[in-house]
């Protein structure tokens, strides 16, 4: 299906672009992509879930077409960003599946406005703070170190099993070419500064926590730790899989949402055939 591009502007007057799909007038569907990449992260993603939910993605400040001053964001800034763009479209509930930095993002706003956010995904993320576990000294010099050309290679085996078939030039998730220095800095600031450990005991909305077992970029145990600390929250694990799980996995992934969704709420029993 083809997009709709949103400009919104923020609260204190960033320009925002957000990104509609799916059907008018189904359940809306937040996707929060990870730290430095545009709404570009849930190409090939988003459509399975527009049969019958309406999808809405927001390019973060300093990614796709939400360009601006660089100043020092945090993931109560973007959160305030997704209520912003919510509310401009009068939306009043929606779900909210966010991977890596937007699961920390998804965290925020399901902390700060609970009712708005029906049911909650949080994928190959960290509650960040005390509770979290940051991915080892290895695995960040091995991104760190990369030599010039061989950073989106690096990326894609923290990413992916080497069973996928992809590549690093066509994946979607490795990052916003067009960000600049600064832009990528910000966000690497944004995501390692998080923390909402003291707080997800304040999460009232259904949640499910998914992770791959083999994530050496947000180790395994913080999904448990979340899954833990939030009330009720369910717990998938994936074994042998990397950061990328949820695109590698994309069909088993989907079937596990979309149930989280039919269970709670959101999505209607499916017909009987």
């Amino acid at each position: 299906m083809t997009l709709t591009t949103l400009t919104v502007f923020a609260r204190d007057g960033f320009e925002l672009r957000a990104q509609r799909g799916g059907p008018k007038g189904a359940p809306t569907l937040v996707l929060l992509q990870g730290q430095a990449n545009s709404h570009r992260w849930w190409t090939g993603l988003r459509e399975r879930f527009e049969d019958s939910l309406s999808t809405l993605t927001i390019d973060y400040r300093g990614t796709g077409g939400s360009r601006g001053p660089v100043e020092e964001w945090t993931t109560d800034t973007f959160a305030d960003d997704v209520a912003d763009v919510l509310g401009y479209l009068n939306i009043t509930s929606a779900a909210v599946y966010g991977t890596s930095m937007g699961g920390r993002i998804a965290q925020k706003l399901a902390i700060s406005r609970p009712g708005l956010v029906s049911a909650l995904v949080l994928a190959c993320t960290s509650p960040g703070g005390e509770l979290a576990v940051e991915r080892s000294t290895e695995t960040r010099l091995s991104i760190a170190r990369a030599e010039p050309g061989e950073g989106r290679r690096v990326l894609h085996d923290l990413f992916y099993t080497p069973q996928w078939p992809g590549t690093p030039e066509r994946s979607h998730l490795l990052g916003d070419p067009t960000m600049s220095r600064a832009e990528a800095r910000a966000h690497l600031r944004v995501s390692g500064r998080h923390d909402a450990s003291a707080e997800l005991g304040q999460i009232t909305a259904p949640t499910l926590v998914l992770h791959g077992d083999d994530d050496l970029m947000t180790p395994v145990v913080n999904a448990e730790r979340l899954a833990e600390h939030i009330p009720g929250a369910d717990l998938t694990t994936y074994p042998g899989y990397r950061h990328g799980f949820f695109e590698e996995l994309a069909d088993e992934v989907t079937a596990e949402i979309r149930n989280h969704l039919v269970v709670h709420g959101v999505l209607p029993e499916p017909a009987l055939v």
